[in-house]
Order: structure tokens, then sequence, then C-alpha cells
């Protein structure tokens, strides 16, 4: 049984009049905030908005770098030649750390989003171009992936700390990969029975997959997606319910600064 657990989201992800999910709420419920960076969702206001709400809350901060793919979310596959990859993934996260460091806080680990995300569990070639731009820019970061996914060792064998992710409103395949968006049943909407789920995982790290079978799966951090409907209240049930099992919320970075050395503070 773990002690304590990273309950992260997806945030930052509006754009201009356009609002997608509530920032300001979820940042009160988890302990890391995987902030957009622009080429699937975000702007730069809206960016440097959560970035400040999340120093001032203590909330780890991480890069959610994605192919550029505004219009479909990010969450559409794309063939990207490696070394374009790992130039559009240097340049996310070299953005977000320079609007990080004027919100008073800092980036402390990446979380590829979407269809990169999912890729990358088990495509070498592409895996290898992130583990690559994340080892250019910064290798004390660390990688966020898929629980049990081969891109986890593959990072750690290139020198990188890894954290384990487990998700709290999608659904697993009997292999242990995330139903497809598209299928039925893929996205999971019960706030009490994802609170029971992810419960059952940091306690016995067991999860049920759609077909019915139990997976094995250890995982560092738990995300509720933050443009999910209902996403907030299923943050506020799951966190609430880990605390009564006794499973503390805690990023695994460490609490995050409210300020840097020569760098804005988390006031604005």
């Amino acid at each position: 049984m773990l002690h304590s657990i990273d309950l992260n989201s997806d945030l930052g992800e509006g754009y201009g009049a356009w609002t997608m999910g509530d920032d300001a709420a979820m940042l009160d419920i988890v302990s890391s905030a995987n902030v957009a960076c622009g080429f699937h969702a975000g702007d730069p206001a809206g960016i440097l908005a959560t970035l400040r709400q999340a120093a001032r809350r203590g909330v780890a901060v991480g890069a959610h770098v994605s192919y550029p793919d505004r219009v479909g979310f990010g969450r559409r596959a794309m063939q990207i030649d490696p070394d374009d990859l790992a130039a559009d993934v240097i340049y996310q996260i070299g953005a977000l750390q320079g609007m990080a460091r004027a919100a008073g806080t800092r980036v402390g680990y990446v979380k590829p989003h979407g269809a990169l995300y999912n890729t990358i569990a088990s495509d070498l070639r592409q895996g290898d171009a992130v583990i690559a731009a994340i080892r250019a820019v910064d290798p004390s970061l660390i990688l966020m992936g898929l629980a049990g996914a081969p891109i986890l060792s593959r990072a750690r064998e290139a020198g990188l700390a890894t954290v384990a992710e487990a998700f709290a409103d999608r659904a697993y395949t009997a292999q242990g990969t995330l139903v497809p968006r598209g299928q039925a049943g893929a996205v999971l909407r019960d706030p009490g029975t994802i609170a029971a789920r992810m419960v059952r995982l940091a306690t016995e790290g067991l999860v049920q997959a759609v077909d019915g079978s139990t997976l094995r799966l250890a995982a560092d951090s738990i995300c509720v997606h933050g443009d999910s409907p209902g996403a907030v209240r299923m943050a506020r049930e799951l966190r609430a319910a880990l605390v009564a099992a006794g499973i503390g919320v805690a990023s695994f970075t460490g609490p995050a600064p409210n300020r840097m050395p020569g760098g804005g503070s988390a006031a604005g």
C-alpha cells in the first residue's frame, strides 16, 4: 500500500475567450499540474495565469508537450521526423520554463499529451526523440508516462528519472493500454466509481480492465483530465477517498517553490 500518491491534471488549455476546464478549482485539489505549452492548446496569457495560480498554491508544474495539432487538440497521431519532433519538444519545454520562472515556479517534469503520449508508450523511434529532447534541455527533468509502458524503462536506461501514471477517468484494455477514445466506455464519468477504482489501485496495485479482467498496475501518479465533464467533482471525490483510505496526496517532485531566486514571485 502506498503512503502517498500524486494527483495530476492537464491544465492551461484555454485559448483567448474560449475556456476549458476550471484551472483554479483543480489547482486546489491536485498536487501536480501538466500545463499546456501552446502546441495542442493554450495561449501565453492563459498559460501564465495558470502557472501563477499553481505557484500560489505550491502545486508542482510539468510541461505538457504535444504534437503541433491545435485543430485536433493533440489527439491525432502524426508521423514526424524524429529530429523535428525533438526540436518541437525542446521548444515547448523551453517556452514553459521561461513562463514558469516569470510566474515564480519551475518546470519539474515532462508529460507528453494525447496522441504523442500514446504513441511513444511503445514507439521506440518517437520515444527516443522525446527522451533526447528532455536530456538536451535538462536531464534532471522527470518523464511521466503510462504505467507499464516500454517508454519508462527506455527513459531510465537513458538516464532520466520517470514517474508511472494511471488514469482515473479512462478505461483500460486487458493489455494495460488505454481504451481508444472513439470506443464506447473509453471515458469514465461516475465520480464514485472512479474514486473506488483509484483507491484500489493505490492500496492493492490493481485495476479492472474493460473486459472484466484484473490488471496489476504500479503507478506513482493519477491523472484526472481537466477537460472531462465534471472533472472538478471527480478530482475532489477522488482526493477525499484517497485521504479517507489513509493515502496522502503529494507531488513526486516535492513542494513547488513559491518564489524563484532572481525571478518573479507567486503574487500577481
